[in-house]
């Protein structure tokens, strides 16, 4: 005759649904922080590219960098990204080419975001987001 031996189970389902939970909700946080790193860096591309497109229809490099720094800080802002720091560089080389050869201008966008406006706890510091774009020169603009 063999005898069985009851097992208690009580309250494992509990613990297993503790630890699962805290698992899924660490991922759905880290999920949730590399989104917002994601969108952040595409609203720094595209400021990048408004940057050029600006300095591009600039006549003069001084203008140029004036220009690609007003708008890359204002789409950064109309993206609803609030940057620690922002640098705009724009590369105006281009404006030296002589009429009729073609040139171009380069912007680059430098924004360092908070990583602890994630609300994630152990979350901290900070993360620079880079981006660069070209726009071309008109050949046949004049330029100073």
């Amino acid at each position: 005759m063999t005898t069985r031996r009851r097992t208690t189970d009580a309250g494992s389902a509990s613990l297993e649904l503790v630890v699962i939970g805290t698992v899924l909700l660490a991922f759905m946080g880290l999920a949730a922080g590399l989104g917002r790193v994601a969108v952040a860096s595409g609203t720094v591309t595209d400021a990048a590219a408004a940057a050029a497109r600006a300095a591009s229809l600039a006549r003069t490099p001084a203008e140029a960098q004036n220009a690609a720094a007003g708008v890359a800080r204002a789409t950064l802002l109309q993206g609803g990204l609030h940057c620690e720091s922002t640098n705009v560089s724009v590369d105006t080389t281009g404006f030296s080419a002589p009429l009729g050869q073609p040139a171009e201008v380069r912007a680059e966008v430098v924004c360092v975001v908070r990583l602890s406006d994630l609300g994630l706890p152990g979350i901290s510091g900070s993360k620079s987001l880079r981006a660069d774009f070209v726009s071309v020169l008109d050949p046949y603009r004049s330029r100073s």
